[in-house]
């Protein structure tokens, strides 16, 4: 009996020891650009899960982009970090940011379809339920993730960080499925109330489900350990305002998809 009480043991602990993040690069195209993702899930989770997709700062696909992609996974999602911009354009210095910024939204058809490809990339996953997905957005990858909930996209939930937000185009009332939770800072100056609340309010006018959260103190990039490295006053890390802003992001997401964050 004590032998088999100590194989079992030692099979929990060699089981437990093999089960864990899964990442790898994904490379994927839209249209002549070649782009580079990143996936995580954790396989100690059983069966189909919920995909979120990430999208990332105007600094590019960087590794702040992967490590939420792997904050998803350790809360129990397939996450898959997009790259807006293509392979290999990462910022670090705002005017080089801006620039990819600018040249990657200019056309709002490509964004979509940078969006979408990514989407049915991550669909394609065999960790992922298809039918269950949402996303998360950061600075600019915040109004993306904005714009494509109004556009109609099929996403249950979508948070946002920091977000810039979109112009204050009503959609059509019931078009918008996502439920939909913004986390912004109450001292940055690159957000204001001003621009969130008009939003907003033709949001919830046409029936949308949308939350916000200020954090008190937190400037924007709060969610980035790096965002002082950029030299601009506005940018700063608030490690209470990631954290808290992570757990009503896993509250919500745990709501929608049934999941406990």
């Amino acid at each position: 009996m004590t032998r088999t009480i100590l194989a079992l043991t030692a099979l929990a602990l060699t089981s437990s020891a093999e089960a864990k993040i899964q990442t790898k690069p994904m490379e994927y195209q839209q249209g002549g650009t070649k782009l580079q993702g990143f996936y995580a899930y954790d396989d100690a989770v059983k069966g189909k899960r919920p995909g979120i997709i990430v999208v990332h700062e105007w600094w590019g696909h960087n590794e702040h982009a992967r490590n939420q992609a792997i904050r998803l996974a350790k809360a129990g999602y397939a996450a898959f970090a997009l790259d807006m911009y293509g392979k290999g354009k990462v910022a670090k210095h705002p005017e080089d940011a801006k620039k990819f910024m600018t040249e990657a939204t200019k056309d709002d058809a490509v964004v979509k379809a940078r969006f979408d490809v990514a989407v049915a990339l991550l669909k394609k996953q065999p960790q992922v339920d298809p039918q269950r997905l949402g996303a998360v957005g950061y600075c600019m990858g915040g109004n993306i993730a904005l714009s494509m909930a109004r556009a109609g996209e099929d996403l249950k939930a979508v948070s946002t960080f920091h977000a810039a937000i979109p112009s204050a185009d009503g959609p059509a009332p019931g078009k918008v499925t996502s439920r939909i939770l913004i986390n912004t800072g109450a001292d940055d100056p690159m957000v204001q109330p001003a621009q969130i609340e008009p939003f907003v309010k033709q949001m919830k006018d046409a029936g949308a489900n949308v939350e916000v959260i200020s954090y008190p103190g937190a400037k924007h990039g709060f969610t980035n350990p790096d965002a002082a490295k950029a030299g601009m006053d506005a940018l700063a890390y608030d490690k209470s305002a990631d954290e808290k802003s992570w757990e009503a992001t896993t509250k919500m997401f745990g709501e929608v998809f049934g999941k406990k964050g």
